[in-house]
């Protein structure tokens, strides 16, 4: 395995108001790896990124000694396995595996609210497509005016209206939101992070939607400062923390107030991602899902998605038998257990992300027009 000198530092590339892009900064801070942030433009950096990774996708990551690598989740699996110290991800193989669920539904199912916050809203359309067009559209040779409205056309038929999202779901798209800051409140209120003392992968994941989205557009910031104070204190601690600055404690065992996010992810997101395999498996690009008495219609299918469960799954039989018993017994108490399993068979081959971190072969939502 190469050393830290040989591929630090590194280069990120993406954007400064990205979710993904925040999410990988915030490990690289916690875990101290130097890195430099380059805007993944449309005409310069864009075509040299999908010529190293297969994608245009960000962020994308450049080791000092040339290599490229995608995709957040297997990128700090990667770094973890190459530094194991200080560890980002728990040792403890119950709190692995818990951290990685709760990575994995803020990485698929968060992504929903805070695209729509971001791009419902004029204040959050105005404020990001204003930003887009003049950082990764900085060498498109069109009006600001143009490339903010491109952009904004884009992000919707893409992500909002377009993968879903109707004037009938933005009660429901909202509420995630809401339970989300509750849920979030009532831990962070009685300590610094998710499993202790100090970050986890479990802070990692959510700090995604929230750095980057949450906390910067108006209007679920807003929100958030009134109803959750914890989580927009949590936000700012979390991205000034260095783990070999301080040592800290994480709790034993999976905390008992991770439970009401347990119940949201066997609720919404495992069941979501039941509907999505259907549509795979049928090869319908665009699917009716009916989650948590909430009716999406037209959702986008996601391949990338489909291998999210297939990783979920492997990571559980990766388990021992005693930390499977105990990890199922909690599974099968928060409602998680039957759609993790629900699908026998899962519509994926080995030509979909089985290169990851070092070749894209799925986006998470593939959107191209």
């Amino acid at each position: 395995m190469a050393s830290r000198e040989s591929i630090c530092p590194v280069t990120i590339y993406g954007s400064s108001i990205s979710y993904f892009t925040g999410k990988l900064e915030t490990y690289c801070r916690i875990k101290g790896i130097p890195y430099r942030l380059e805007a993944l433009t449309a005409g310069r950096t864009a075509p040299l990124v999908r010529e190293h990774t297969g994608s245009s996708q960000m962020p994308a990551l450049r080791l000092a000694d040339g290599r490229w690598l995608s995709d957040t989740t297997p990128i700090i699996q990667w770094f973890e396995q190459a530094f194991p110290e200080p560890a980002v991800i728990p040792s403890n193989p119950l709190q692995r595996f818990f951290s990685l669920l709760l990575e994995d539904y803020a990485d698929e199912w968060l992504w929903r609210p805070a695209m729509h916050f971001r791009w419902y809203y004029q204040a959050g359309a105005r404020f990001a497509g204003h930003h887009l067009a003049e950082e990764i559209g900085a060498d498109v040779a069109l009006p600001t005016a143009l490339k903010r409205w491109m952009i904004t056309r884009r992000q919707r038929r893409g992500y909002t209206a377009g993968d879903g999202i109707t004037r009938d779901q933005v009660p429901a798209v909202e509420a995630i939101y809401r339970r989300m800051l509750e849920q979030l409140q009532a831990i962070l209120q009685t300590r610094p992070f998710l499993l202790g003392e100090r970050p986890s992968l479990a802070d990692v994941g959510f700090s995604g939607p929230i750095f980057r989205h949450f906390a910067l557009d108006p209007v679920p910031a807003g929100i958030m400062r009134r109803e959750a104070p914890a989580v927009w204190e949590w936000s700012a601690r979390l991205w000034n923390y260095r783990l070999g600055d301080t040592s800290g404690e994480l709790l034993a065992g999976i905390p008992g107030d991770w439970g009401p996010i347990l119940d949201e992810i066997g609720a919404h997101y495992l069941p979501y991602l039941c509907a999505n395999n259907a549509a795979v498996a049928a090869g319908h690009r665009r699917f009716d899902a009916e989650v948590g008495g909430v009716r999406y219609r037209g959702a986008r299918w996601s391949r990338y998605r489909v291998w999210c469960l297939q990783q979920l799954r492997a990571h559980f039989n990766a388990l021992g038998a005693d930390d499977q018993l105990a990890a199922r017994a909690l599974l099968e108490r928060h409602g998680c257990w039957e759609p993790l399993w629900r699908q026998a068979e899962l519509p994926i081959d080995d030509s979909v992300c089985g290169r990851l971190p070092f070749h894209v072969d799925a986006k998470m939502i593939d959107v191209y027009d």
